[in-house]
């Protein structure tokens, strides 16, 4: 492992309650005065990147790192704290990145026009909107048939492929209730996914090893944005692959093939092949394989997969702290989600303490000598993410990765 974290400061947890008392009680519920200090951050770090988006691109509609993503977290205030204003600003940022969609093949919630359509859906239905609700879903789905069959060599990964479209349907469902979206629309796309990952497979001639196999870029990449780890989060997801058979039959040994990659510490390689243990971030290694991990534990109740989700944990905890900065993507914040999905899980307060100490980190934000991302205020590169993660802890039963854990 290559020093591209910064030595963990805090005391790891030891179950004393001396740790946690100014924190959460025996519950897990956090106290008044750290409810408070969360808080207080958010208002304060809203407030300077409010500031700081005034030289942000204009033209940049992308939830990753333009408008759409700074509406998201908008809305994402607006879930946790319920204050009008909050939905005005989401309403603000989602017209304006509705304005200057790339209008190109890049269909994905995170870097495409499926995002900001997406997003659009959800303030509409909020704000009691139902017409240009329902407009936004028709546009959205006249993308439908051309992901389905792939079109212009999509590739099927999260950020610009398959797995990227099917996320913006899936978040409609959630927010605006699960049918609003037909399942088979969902279950079509699972399908191709299928059939692409098969195919690659055979003219890889892995297919003994592992029946479905992708690539990026002539890479078979592994992570969540890129790889293996996140397409196979969503085939497992419950009812999204239209026969149960082939999750076993397909996924599950898949998935195990993953497993296998695993480096001695516990992390895992950015691509099948490459031995080198760097990356500990959302899109390359532990932090987001471990979402793969935990959902073929919920599927299948291998103990094997729940122990290599922890071993995530242990790896996030010591080389988590990273010098790239706080962001989602590839920063503190975004590594933080593999505490809290852990803590969902397991319950054991060890994972929360920890959340709750990457949290400190966060809201001591720039005092680190971290770099200072291309776009600084962006919701998966920057302070925007950052913001998201800390109002998410408030309610950490509730967490979830924006723009990919269901």
């Amino acid at each position: 492992m290559d020093t591209r974290a910064l030595k963990n400061p805090y005391r790891d947890y030891d179950g004393s309650s001396a740790l946690t008392q100014p924190l959460f009680d025996s519950q897990g519920k956090l106290t008044p005065e750290f409810t408070q200090r969360l808080s207080s951050k958010v208002s304060e770090l809203v407030g300077m990147m409010e500031r700081g988006l005034v030289t942000a691109d204009p033209r940049d509609c992308t939830t990753y790192t333009g408008l759409a993503g700074i509406a998201l977290l908008y809305l994402h205030l607006h879930n946790v704290f319920k204050e009008a204003s909050f939905i005005q600003k989401a309403l603000d940022y989602v017209t304006r990145s509705l304005k200057c969609l790339t209008r190109r093949h890049d269909v994905t919630f995170l870097c495409g026009d499926a995002g900001p359509l997406a997003v659009a859906v959800v303030v509409y239905h909020r704000l009691q909107r139902p017409g240009e609700a329902d407009e936004c879903i028709n546009r959205l789905m006249q993308y439908h048939q051309a992901v389905v069959k792939g079109s212009g060599d999509l590739p099927d990964e999260m950020l610009y492929g398959r797995m990227g479209f099917l996320y913006s349907l899936v978040f409609i469902n959630q927010q605006l209730g699960q049918d609003r979206i037909p399942l088979q629309h969902i279950q079509q796309i699972s399908a191709a996914v299928l059939e692409s990952g098969e195919r690659y497979s055979r003219k890889a001639r892995v297919q003994n090893q592992s029946p479905l196999m992708y690539e990026w870029y002539r890479e078979q990449y592994v992570g969540a944005a890129h790889g293996l780890a996140g397409i196979y989060y969503f085939l497992m997801q419950p009812g999204f692959t239209p026969v149960e058979e082939s999750i076993h039959r397909l996924v599950k040994p898949s998935v195990d093939f993953v497993s296998r990659l695993k480096f001695s510490s516990g992390n895992y390689p950015p691509c099948v092949g490459d031995d080198r243990d760097l990356l500990v971030h959302w899109c390359h290694g532990s932090p987001g394989v471990v979402y793969m991990l935990l959902q073929a534990y919920k599927v299948f109740g291998v103990p094997e997969y729940l122990n290599d989700a922890l071993k995530c944990g242990e790896v996030v905890w010591k080389w988590g702290l990273l010098k790239k900065g706080y962001g989602l993507c590839h920063g503190a914040a975004g590594n933080a989600y593999t505490f809290l999905a852990l803590y969902r899980q397991t319950n054991d307060l060890k994972h929360l303490y920890r959340a709750c100490m990457f949290a400190d980190w966060c809201m001591n934000y720039g005092q680190h000598g971290c770099r200072t991302p291309d776009t600084p205020f962006s919701l998966f590169e920057g302070m925007a993410g950052t913001i998201y993660f800390l109002a998410d802890l408030l309610q950490p039963m509730d967490s979830r990765f924006p723009a990919f854990e269901v």
